[in-house]
């Protein structure tokens, strides 16, 4: 079970090395890049879509599984990458998506000339003799309608996301060989997983009743059919073999999450919920930013809550951002440059330290932060730009969307990555396809790499630390001071060994009382800031600060605090660093 000890780094291809000046990232591009990965000590790549698209959705949109998207290059050069990370020990997960294809797929082209072509019944189509189909939400379409209407057949069909991707139907056992015949391909070249897009929405009530809410947990998510899609596939292809999926669980709930990874079970091995990504918004409004910030006792309790569930069995996955997402330092630290680097610092430290397998984005490493668009012409995000014409056609107020969208855009994600401070940072000599971050003159790896109290490097050392003590892997978690309101503390204790983090996650410089007592000369093996003070069991924090403990011996904190020392042990068993 590999996949618990992994550290995975997420690479969006489109924005992350041009090697041909096109402005589009490619494969040559990342593997110009091996070394720099391989000194991160990351030891897994989950590379986005890399098949043939048109790129409604960048590469969401798949035209063609058994080949390499054009813009990024060839099957050769993919297979030089692959030799590549794994000569280097990193592991490869791709990005499949087989929930919807794009409207340019051979099967969809077929489907859609008539109803007794065999390809027809691969999607979901609504017989326009029946009248208007029953409402369907489309996260993509300006209308809000998941249905479209196809002439030559008369008939419309389903799309949960634009109308250039139709969803699959998988009640057709031919779609699902399709799918394991696709697997099988890549697993045969040398992939080592699958990251597998939307999972949780290939099973559809196909009676189809009249739904009109946007709930996606309740409605969408978690069809009938959908575990034993998920058992089939793992008897079909997986069974037998080290291959691991991470599945996308958008509308999965924490006493759902148990029937998909359970080891019993036989589905899937590792998922990453939304419930996280959902705090800090407006519950009345399209991603919408609250003004009081993201609540950290909800986000201590959330994050508790699924470790607690995996106790019983499965396992757990943590990320702050994706491609998905706005950036992790914008939106759960500060980017503001006082605060940057230490908050990038203490949240990389959360991330490493907590019983789960971390995902990171490129760019975590650096600080990159959100690049705020003003205008809706410097978008290229599909979400973005269909929801601006959607309240274009309905009146509503574009000016505050676009603020909102400043912080919580997905494209915020997908600058190309900042390699150093020259005109496109380092990504390209031509014309990028995205605009690049105006701060990568201060904000770069090439800068980062020089200096050693970087976030860089600060990065490899946590993740080194991470290495050398199976505790931060394995060990039990346990939560203190669950309703402070700044400051999240905690422990993992394995064995005889202990570790405890405390994290501030504010701007404010707080005197915080430890769980138990520690000595007065004891020293933090992780400190992401110069300042340490502890007195008598009050420890000031200053702004972001992130301290981390250990190894110490396990306690159990009781009324009268018990005082712990902190062993002192060789590199090679502690993995003790001066961070």
């Amino acid at each position: 079970m590999w996949w618990k000890e992994s550290i995975i780094y997420q690479i969006y291809p489109r924005s992350f090395k041009d090697s041909n000046n096109d402005g589009i990232g490619d494969l040559a591009g990342i593997i110009s890049k091996l070394d720099y990965l391989e000194s991160l000590g990351i030891d897994t790549v989950w590379l986005n879509p890399i098949f043939g698209s048109p790129n409604d959705d960048n590469g969401y949109d798949i035209s063609d599984y058994y080949d390499i998207m054009k813009e990024y290059g060839t099957m050769q050069e993919f297979d030089i990458l692959l030799q590549g990370l794994h000569q280097r020990k990193i592991k490869l997960l791709l990005d499949l998506v087989v929930n919807h294809t794009s409207d340019e797929h051979p099967w969809f082209k077929e489907a859609r000339l008539s109803r007794e072509n065999p390809y027809y019944n691969y999607y979901h189509w609504w017989p326009a003799e029946k009248g208007k189909p029953p409402f369907r939400f489309s996260h993509f379409d300006p209308s809000g309608q998941a249905w479209t209407y196809n002439k030559a057949t008369d008939s419309y069909y389903l799309h949960y996301f634009s109308a250039k991707m139709p969803d699959l139907n998988w009640e057709n056992p031919q779609v699902r060989k399709e799918v394991y015949d696709i697997m099988r391909f890549w697993i045969k070249k040398g992939v080592d997983g699958f990251r597998l897009d939307a999972i949780c929405y290939i099973s559809k009530d196909t009676t189809w009743p009249e739904i009109k809410t946007h709930d996606w947990g309740a409605y969408y998510a978690h069809g009938p059919h959908l575990h034993d899609y998920l058992q089939e596939m793992n008897k079909e292809v997986l069974e037998g073999t080290d291959i691991t999926t991470l599945a996308e669980a958008a509308g999965i709930t924490i006493d759902e999450a148990l029937h998909f990874v359970e080891e019993h079970r036989k589905e899937l091995h590792m998922l990453y919920h939304f419930e996280g990504m959902n705090l800090g918004y407006l519950k009345d409004a399209y991603k919408r930013p609250d003004p009081k910030g993201i609540d950290l006792v909800a986000l201590k309790s959330l994050y508790t809550s699924w470790d607690n569930i995996y106790e019983t069995g499965g396992w757990g996955t943590i990320y702050l951002t994706n491609h998905d997402q706005p950036r992790m330092v914008s939106r759960w630290g500060s980017d503001i440059e006082t605060y940057r680097e230490i908050s990038a610092k203490m949240l990389i430290t959360f991330l490493l330290t907590m019983r789960a397998t971390p995902i990171f984005y490129n760019g975590d490493e650096i600080g990159m932060t959100n690049i705020r668009f003003e205008a809706i012409d410097d978008y290229k995000d599909i979400d973005t730009i269909n929801m601006y014409k959607y309240l274009q056609s309905k009146g509503e107020d574009t000016t505050r969307f676009l603020l909102d969208q400043q912080m919580a855009a997905r494209d915020n994600s997908r600058t190309p990555f900042q390699w150093d401070d020259s005109k496109y940072a380092g990504f390209t000599d031509g014309t990028p396809w995205i605009k690049v971050n105006d701060n990568h003159t201060f904000i770069n790896e090439a800068a980062q790499g020089k200096d050693e109290r970087s976030i860089l490097q600060f990065f490899k050392q946590v993740v080194l630390l991470r290495k050398h003590q199976p505790v931060l892997v394995y060990g039990k978690y346990q939560l203190y001071d669950a309703e402070h309101p700044q400051v999240y503390t905690y422990t993992r204790t394995l064995d005889k060994t202990m570790f405890l983090m405390v994290l501030n996650f504010s701007k404010e410089t707080i005197v915080y009382k430890l769980p138990f007592l520690m000595e007065t000369d004891i020293e933090p093996l992780v400190n992401n800031m110069l300042t340490f003070e502890l007195e008598r069991g009050n420890l000031t924090l200053a702004p972001y600060q992130a301290l981390v403990f250990g190894p110490l011996p396990p306690v159990m904190p009781t009324a009268a605090a018990v005082e712990i020392k902190a062993a002192v042990l060789p590199l090679e068993e502690s993995g003790e660093l001066a961070v």
